[in-house]
């Protein structure tokens, strides 16, 4: 069995989400190149902010041969697309904008947990991935539950 992909730490979402190439005789069926959201933050972090890889890494919660991997990816893609003309759509990843302390009250279990999956808990479509329970709430006292109102505290800035 294959180890789950670690959620990858980004600070936000860009509003722009789409590049294309422009001159004179522009093409309806220009190529895309999908750029995913923490490839896009290894370039920010790395090329416009220039922190070292291993702070990168510590930022976005991988590891450092993992935060390599990512830039190398999106280094690649925007050559490919700035070379050859191609189109850049930023779409997608597995991102989060938030890692959050999440305990279950049924079973007891902790674990780390995508803001975004959490902030469907006041939909009762969040529940313990250990025993099924909905009692999930935050381990930090983020006022006894997750979602936008409540877990601004643990670094997000919504």
């Amino acid at each position: 069995m294959a180890r789950p992909i670690k959620w990858r730490k980004i600070d936000s979402i860009p509003t722009v989400s789409y590049f294309t190439p422009s001159n004179e005789d522009v093409r309806a069926d220009v190529p895309t190149n999908i750029l995913l959201l923490e490839e896009l933050e290894a370039i920010r972090l790395k090329d416009l902010e220039g922190l070292e890889q291993e702070e990168c890494a510590q930022r976005m919660h991988v590891s450092r041969p993992t935060f390599q991997r990512i830039l190398i990816a999106a280094r690649e893609k925007t050559a490919d697309s700035l070379i050859n003309g191609k189109a850049i759509h930023i779409v997608g990843g597995n991102y989060t904008l938030n890692i959050c302390p999440a305990k279950c009250l049924d079973c007891g279990k902790s674990w780390m947990e995508s803001y975004e999956n959490l902030d469907t808990i006041h939909t009762g479509s969040y529940v313990c991935p250990h025993c099924g329970s909905a009692k999930v709430a935050c381990e930090q006292n983020c006022q006894g539950g997750f979602g936008r109102k409540n877990c601004r505290r643990h670094g997000q800035n919504r």
